[in-house]
């Protein structure tokens, strides 16, 4: 079985492979890990990511909304009605882009440090 260094590591997070082989599917639908690998049969069920996930998303995706929100407010004085259209359609994708990839992330970092197959 080939193993992945570092930039492979990264590299299969972004695209949601398996950290083993990098070709398998990690996920099943938008955040659901898969129980095993369907071209190496890691058994990904081993490998949970807990709350590590939604926490990077609280984060750093609220930090940034945060920021921009008070930066357009200032710059350019919208109604409070702007804001509430504006900010969710913004916010949760970017959440949802931030928990799948660090859902990977911490998958392939615990397949690496852990060792289990």
């Amino acid at each position: 079985m080939q193993q992945i260094g570092g930039a492979g590591l990264l590299k299969s997070a972004l695209l949601g492979r398996c950290p083993q082989c990098g070709r398998g599917h990690v996920f099943l639908g938008l955040l659901d890990i898969q129980p095993a690998c369907s071209v190496c049969g890691l058994d990904l069920s081993a490998h949970d990511a807990g709350d590590g996930p939604a926490m990077a998303g609280i984060f750093l995706i609220g930090a940034i909304a945060v920021i921009l929100a008070l930066w357009v407010d200032a710059r350019f004085e919208p109604d409070l009605w702007v804001h509430a259209v504006i900010w969710p359609v913004v916010v949760l994708p970017l959440s949802l882009l931030v928990m799948r990839l660090a859902k990977a992330m911490l998958l392939g970092l615990q397949w690496r440090h852990r060792g289990t197959q």
